[in-house]
């Protein structure tokens, strides 16, 4: 049985953080690291000679960094998701690329079976990762609604449903726990998500978040951690 693998490229400028990540990326029987990078110029030729399902992306790295690395793998409109490694140090480097078009954003110290995980659910479009973090970062970073007041047409485009929903997502709930939220069917909920994002523009749900709290559509993000 011919089973699809997935691609994964680490871009890090650190030796053992790139070897660590690939051996523990290397025991699952699904995932291969076809290639590292240790600047952003390395990590965008990956991008375009190897086409990886998901690169891990460090943010502080020589020649080119992270979030201009993120943007130019964006512009070129690669089916690639981002994700950002970083220490909790670097928010608003995380933040900005975030709005460049990243998937989402682990920690360093992120546990084996957190790391994996995190690949896996960026492939299923589960973009948000460590809602309790996302939360900070997006609070401490997200600009005041007023100063968007020119994309407010788009968020009144949505549908009460549409908005609860997005409400939802900015908690850092999957599909699974919004549709329990919501008495809903998964499909059903996956189909609002999909007609939100559209109608927004976005290209995944972590950018979700960012509109959420940059519209003040959030207040606060209840999670189950810490």
């Amino acid at each position: 049985m011919n089973t699809q693998r997935l691609k994964v490229v680490i871009a890090d400028d650190q030796t053992l953080v790139r070897a660590g990540f690939k051996m523990i990326l290397e025991s699952q029987a699904d995932i291969d690291v076809v290639a590292e990078a240790a600047d952003g110029n390395e990590a965008v030729e990956a991008c375009r000679h190897h086409r990886p399902d998901v690169i891990l992306m460090d943010v502080r790295m020589p020649n080119l960094n992270g979030i201009e690395a993120t943007s130019r793998i964006v512009a070129h409109e690669s089916a690639a998701k981002v994700l950002i490694l970083t220490t909790f140090d670097l928010d608003e480097y995380v933040y900005a690329a975030l709005r460049n078009g990243a998937s989402g954003f682990l920690l360093k110290d992120v546990r084996p079976e957190q790391l994996i995980n995190a690949v896996r659910q960026v492939i299923a479009g589960d973009a948000l990762l460590a809602p309790s973090i996302t939360r900070r970062l997006v609070e401490r970073f997200a600009r005041p609604a007023d100063e968007l007041a020119v994309n407010h047409t788009a968020i009144s485009s949505l549908t009460p449903r549409e908005l609860e929903v997005l409400k939802l997502v900015a908690r850092g709930m999957k599909n699974s726990e919004i549709a329990q939220a919501l008495f809903l069917s998964e499909s059903t909920v996956k189909t609002h998500v999909a007609r939100m994002l559209s109608k927004l523009g976005l290209r995944d749900r972590t950018q979700a978040v960012i509109v959420a709290y940059e519209f003040g559509v959030v207040g606060g993000v209840r999670t189950n951690e810490g």
